[in-house]
């Protein structure tokens, strides 16, 4: 627990399925104290081939839990991360019911058209994924800085991925997005710093969700296996052994929001069951 996350006002992006990493993060700070805004679409996407957006009820569903259950002020907003306006007016929505935003977690993301390698991939999708995964994260903190500054500081957890450090196959866009994230996560901490305001990223390797089930069942029909023999291969790939849970990526993005990593900014923490080692 980080006491002093209570009373702070915390946005988290894609927290609308109780299913996410989103839901986890948002989960994991009101049980710290702080006041939760469950940002997400709301509303079915046209593609839904992959896996589907959280719908309003859910959202509602997720709000009124969190307040039951940590007894924190909780409210979800819709929110398009790739819409300037609807993230203007979430920001506006917050500012005017709890006054002020100290932490923002940028969680939202998706992957379209996939999978695909670079010569077939559809050009609509490309730019889609890139506009969520990317754009979304300059978008939301573009418009959510100058509130974190007007209350003193702050800290921004931006969800990145090892996707954007070790190249997948046939998810390029995703991985160029996620790449992008990373970057503009250091060039952010450098400008923020002397604002009282870190900036870091988090880079979950196999954390199971829905994208990640969802992947699996792809991987069997393509390798004509099941979906519980990828999931066994690649657990072979981790040291650790086995595919994370959503709730051990939330407690450290609860560690960088909170105050116990007052000395950490401009990083790119991985979270990978050892997956993924680096210098």
């Amino acid at each position: 627990m980080y006491p002093d996350l209570k009373g702070r006002t915390a946005i988290v992006t894609g927290a609308g399925k109780k299913t996410g990493i989103g839901y986890a993060i948002a989960a994991k700070l009101a049980a710290c104290g702080a006041n939760i805004v469950v940002a997400d679409l709301g509303r079915p996407q046209p593609d839904q081939s992959q896996v589907s957006t959280a719908s309003s009820e859910q959202m509602q569903d997720i709000e009124k839990q969190i307040a039951d259950d940590f007894k924190v002020r909780c409210r979800a907003l819709s929110l398009d991360v790739t819409d300037s306006e609807s993230i203007s007016q979430m920001v506006a929505s917050v500012v005017r019911e709890f006054g002020g935003i100290e932490i923002l977690c940028n969680n939202a993301g998706a992957s379209f058209g996939v999978p695909s390698d670079v010569e077939n991939y559809d050009e609509a999708a490309w730019v889609k994924t890139i506009d969520v995964n990317l754009n979304g994260v300059f978008r939301v903190s573009k418009a959510v800085i100058p509130e974190i500054r007007q209350a003193g500081g702050g800290s921004i957890v931006n969800i990145a991925s090892r996707a954007g450090k070790v190249a997948p196959l046939f998810n390029s866009a995703y991985a160029a997005a996620k790449a992008g994230v990373i970057m503009l996560t250091k060039t952010m901490a450098k400008e923020l710093a002397g604002a009282g305001i870190r900036v870091n990223a988090i880079c979950p390797g196999q954390i199971m969700t829905d994208i990640e089930k969802w992947r699996f069942e792809l991987e069997a029909q393509f390798f004509n296996t099941t979906a519980e023999q990828r999931q066994k291969e690649m657990c072979a790939t981790i040291p650790l052994g086995r595919i994370g849970e959503p709730a051990e990526v939330a407690d450290l993005a609860a560690f960088l929001a909170s105050e116990a990593s007052s000395y950490i900014t401009g990083q790119a923490m991985n979270i990978t069951g050892g997956q993924l080692m680096e210098l």
